[in-house]
């Protein structure tokens, strides 16, 4: 019995050392760009790189949240924020509302339309966005909120995993409502919903981030620079021809831009688990 003790120390040792070099491998890139972000031009450029801090943290940070290529920081950080909680809001209440629809309703073709939302997974932005650039262009959304998010608020992914979610829930239950007298969405209100809150809060991370690292579809349709999104506020950053890059600047922009889902993830951390891996919902 003590060997095995022994032995299981040693792995869960092992183990615990294993995972934190793995942490200290990812997390030193993330290291040398706050240490980038905290230093002058000429210390970045000239060999050797810092690895630690330096004294112009607030002056750099400040610096990028007012300036930009075309925008400031703080409103192209803003723009990111609207679009990924717009795509993320919308495509759960688009999917909970189709998944609900699909499941609980009969009606002609059900599982046909079922397929055909699934279908369009085969058809991401990216293959169809000449098309979708029209619609957008034409209904007059072109450097607009809407115009960056309505296009990508449809969802077959998050419509499939509430449908499989609402097909394990008893049928007692919508029976139960019914007796009661409660209408379909008082159901859906009621019921439905407060048991999909882990898969809500799962799906939100997952979306936010989506949104947030758009890159292709901002950069299609807006070309008004105050609509930019911090993705491609970086892009713009990044010099062309004979021109220096701030890099110190360009670091601290590329931190502020990895803040908001590194929040969301930690803050919704408990339930995002629980809404991958909880089976008792």
């Amino acid at each position: 019995m003590s060997g095995m003790v022994e032995k299981r120390g040693v792995g869960l040792w092992l183990t615990h050392a294993g995972l934190i070099l793995g942490v200290l491998v990812i997390f030193f890139p993330i290291w040398l760009a706050f240490v980038a972000s905290t230093v002058t031009q000429p210390e970045i450029v000239r060999p050797p790189m810092p690895l630690l801090p330096g004294d112009q943290f607030f002056e750099n940070y400040r610096e990028a949240l007012v300036s930009g290529v075309n925008t400031p920081v703080a409103r192209m950080l803003a723009n990111s924020a609207v679009m990924a909680l717009g795509i993320a809001f919308g495509k759960i209440a688009i999917s909970l509302l189709s998944a609900f629809a699909i499941v609980y309703f009969r009606f002609p073709g059900r599982q046909l339309f079922f397929w055909l939302i699934f279908l369009t997974l085969m058809l991401p932005v990216e293959v169809r966005i000449v098309p979708t650039y029209e619609v957008v262009a034409r209904f007059g959304m072109l450097n607009s909120y809407p115009g960056l998010i309505f296009p990508l608020i449809a969802s077959a992914t998050a419509t499939f995993l509430f449908r499989q979610f609402f097909m394990t829930v008893p049928d007692e239950l919508a029976e139960a409502a019914r007796v009661d007298g409660a209408r379909p969405m008082r159901f859906f209100w009621d019921i439905l919903l407060p048991m999909s809150r882990t898969n809500i809060a799962a799906l939100f991370v997952i979306l936010f981030i989506y949104g947030w690292n758009q890159y292709l579809w901002p950069l299609l349709i807006t070309t008004d620079p105050s609509m930019n999104t911090i993705v491609m506020g970086i892009k713009q950053m990044f010099p062309s021809g004979d021109d220096v890059a701030d890099w110190p600047v360009i670091m601290a922009t590329s931190l502020l831009a990895m803040l908001p889902p590194v929040l969301v993830v930690i803050l919704m951390q408990k339930l995002f688990i629980r809404g991958l891996v909880d089976t008792e919902k």
